[in-house]
């Protein structure tokens, strides 16, 4: 949010409790507000039909490996869940 449009107005956090009445028959005319607090931008106000912000695409996305490209490696210790809960309760007894 460093970049911030010329037609857009800051509104710190004071000015917005104080003057909310304003803010919002602003922004319902189309007005948008960077709010800021204590002097760095930390959101925007904007009317609902505003687009949305596009964000400008540098390079295409590329997926390579990650926790798809694992699989499960069967060890000798390896038994199904049945069996497991077959000696847990033989343990009981």
């Amino acid at each position: 949010m460093s970049a911030i449009e010329p037609q857009t107005e800051r509104l710190s956090q004071r000015e917005l409790r104080n003057e909310s009445g304003r803010v919002l028959r602003a922004v319902g005319e189309g007005q948008s507000f960077v709010l800021t607090n204590r002097g760095i931008p930390v959101g925007r106000i904007v009317p609902l039909d505003a687009p949305a912000p596009t964000l400008p695409i540098a390079r295409a996305a590329k997926r390579v490996g990650g926790w798809a490209a694992l699989t499960p490696q069967p060890t000798e210790n390896d038994r199904p869940m049945s069996r497991i809960i077959d000696e847990l309760r033989e343990d009981r007894g």
